[in-house]
């Protein structure tokens, strides 16, 4: 009884040490950071926090629950990226293109927003308190019938 308990512990244990799984995939962060440009790259889960992705080319990337908070994404290509439930507390977006991007549940929390193309983005259940939004068609309310 004793080595079953023994066996079983030391089979269980590497599984409660191991942190968090994460989903992105390393080599398209590495890519990412050195070059700029990172199409239809697996991003999602990523750790982002307070990078330089000035022009960056993120076309159809995966962003899905990516921690984007305080990054600078001036210029940045999102076009068709899924940044569903992404972190973007304090992001700068000026002149970024978010067309046909998926924001639903992104939070955008002190976010400052200039300028940002968002035609046919789907925005459902963003948290935008005390972003600054400027020349961007974000907004708050229900229906709105022409």
């Amino acid at each position: 009884m004793k080595r079953y308990i023994l066996a079983a512990t030391l089979l269980i244990t590497p599984l409660v040490l191991v942190g968090p799984a994460r989903a992105e995939n390393p080599l398209h962060v590495k890519q990412l950071l050195s070059t700029g440009q990172c199409l239809r790259c697996d991003l999602s889960g990523a750790d982002l926090k307070g990078a330089h992705l000035i022009g960056a080319d993120l076309r159809s990337a995966n962003l899905q629950g990516a921690n984007l908070s305080q990054a600078n994404l001036e210029g940045a290509d999102l076009t068709g990226a899924n940044l569903t439930g992404a972190n973007m507390t304090a992001v700068f977006l000026t002149n970024a293109s978010l067309n046909d991007a998926d924001l639903d549940r992104a939070n955008l929390t002190a976010a400052i927003i200039n300028t940002a193309d968002v035609s046919g983005a789907s925005m459902e259940d963003m948290t935008i308190t005390n972003a600054k939004i400027y020349n961007t068609q974000i907004g708050v309310g229900g229906n709105y019938d022409q």
